[in-house]
């Protein structure tokens, strides 16, 4: 099953590699979400794996094969010894293994959150989502909600809920505190009534309903 890669903008943090996506927010989340839907994926499949070792004082996080691209133990050492790690080590079946302090992962997860935000704040009257007023997520976004004008849910809108469904699982994943579920509510501006629900849980319960 192909395994849709939102996790890009973390994977450019790692590397200090420019970026080499130029779709908005907006435009990723609406194409992943449509691909999601049709091909009936499941949100883990979604985000992928990410295995996270925390020690008593460091923090070794795994990354599959699959977000680092051509990369070699040369080019690691680089990115190791720039951002101040004290170690990667490109495993044999294409995997990275970094060992970082957890000040460092602290301030990586930081810098992944701000990130989210900020694509959600991109999010909010956008070509895309024109009727979205406000995006609010807790700390650990597990919990999403949007403000909008609409009295009923249009497509993108509906189809937007993959969106926050990834990136909560892409950030507790990181994290090492991985999720059973992202729970999304949808608002109406005027009335303050929630309109529409969602859940990451229900695309699991799905799929296995239908097998």
């Amino acid at each position: 099953m192909k395994k849709k890669i939102i996790t890009s903008l973390f994977v450019c943090m790692l590397t200090l590699s420019a970026c080499g996506n130029t779709d908005s927010p907006a435009d990723t989340s609406n194409e992943t979400a449509k691909s999601v839907i049709e091909e009936g994926t499941s949100e883990p499949d979604v985000i992928g794996e990410v295995d996270v070792d925390k020690n008593l004082l460091t923090v070794e996080l795994t990354i599959p094969a699959d977000y680092l691209g051509e990369t070699t133990q040369e080019g690691l050492n680089a990115i190791a010894k720039e951002k101040g790690y004290k170690s990667i080590t490109l495993n044999d079946d294409g995997s990275a293994t970094y060992v970082m302090s957890k000040i460092q992962h602290q301030e990586m997860m930081e810098d992944l959150a701000n990130n989210i935000n900020s694509s959600l704040s991109d999010m909010v009257g956008s070509e895309d989502y024109p009727n979205f007023t406000e995006i609010v997520a807790n700390d650990n976004f597990t919990e999403f909600k949007i403000t909008t004008t609409s009295v009923e849910l249009g497509l993108n809108e509906s189809l937007s809920v993959i969106a926050y469904y990834m990136y909560g699982g892409m950030y507790n994943i990181f994290n090492g505190t991985p999720v059973d579920n992202v729970h999304v509510d949808f608002i109406n501006a005027d009335s303050g009534e929630i309109i529409n629900s969602a859940d990451s849980s229900d695309i699991g319960n799905a799929e296995q309903s239908t097998e």
